[in-house]
């Protein structure tokens, strides 16, 4: 695809422009290094389609693949091009804060997505004791209501299966309050006073939980709605 054009923005988005394509470089930028774990972030995306735009990014200088040592599958790493795409990645996040809220329908709420940020969020070195097991219980999810995230020193692991240990902290709560709370739409403070939200466990983790749970780095941006427009 090309626009025929020397300007720089069109330069850019002959390489990006394709659907995917950012957040592709999102989940890549974020940590995601197998195809897997890039699924996870993309639920949506056929595995067809994501190993032909992994080939072209690869093509395109914006990724190394790198076989897995002793294994059959494969590693993706950013290049130095791809990393310096995080500030327009954000750039764009603050700008759907800002503009592109209001366009949210009821299925852009991705269990499995809030899932794998909420993972990516919890801050271990914030917790006290070598484990903490939290138990979220979805209320109006049908299929897989009830997550666990087990959280040790060796790294945090997300779980659709009782992993059998005692659980510190319950969250009960539909899938759209827990996504307006991770990003930051919501306190934990106001979804429990509006029982949206029951939080039952040890107090030392349920009273701060916003400090080892770090909300989306797009918090406290103000939708364009509460913007004052000038007299």
């Amino acid at each position: 695809m090309s626009y025929q054009q020397f300007c720089p923005i069109a330069k850019a988005m002959e390489v990006l422009g394709e659907k995917w394509t950012l957040l592709i470089i999102r989940e890549l930028l974020m940590g995601g290094t197998r195809f897997s774990e890039l699924q996870k972030g993309l639920s949506q995306i056929s595995p067809t389609l994501l190993t032909k735009r992994l080939v072209y990014l690869e093509h395109e200088h914006l990724i190394v693949k790198k076989k897995i040592s002793g294994q059959k599958g494969f590693e993706y790493f950013p290049t130095q091009a791809c990393k310096e795409l995080l500030p327009v990645l954000e750039g764009i996040g603050l700008w759907g804060m800002r503009w592109a809220r209001n366009k949210m329908q009821e299925g852009d709420y991705d269990l499995q997505l809030l899932m794998l940020y909420l993972e990516r969020s919890i801050q271990v070195d914030k917790l006290v004791g070598k484990e903490t097991v939290l138990k979220f219980n979805f209320v109006d999810v049908e299929e897989y209501p009830t997550w666990w995230i087990v959280i040790e020193e060796k790294g945090v692991e997300v779980c659709v299966k009782d992993p059998g240990r005692d659980v510190d902290v319950h969250l009960t709560v539909p899938l759209r309050t827990m996504c307006e709370i991770w990003m930051g739409e919501l306190s934990y403070k106001k979804a429990i006073a509006n029982k949206t939200l029951k939080l039952v466990g040890m107090p030392a983790l349920t009273r701060n939980i916003e400090q080892w749970i770090m909300p989306s780095m797009f918090k406290g941006i103000a939708p364009a709605s509460q913007i004052t427009e000038p007299a």
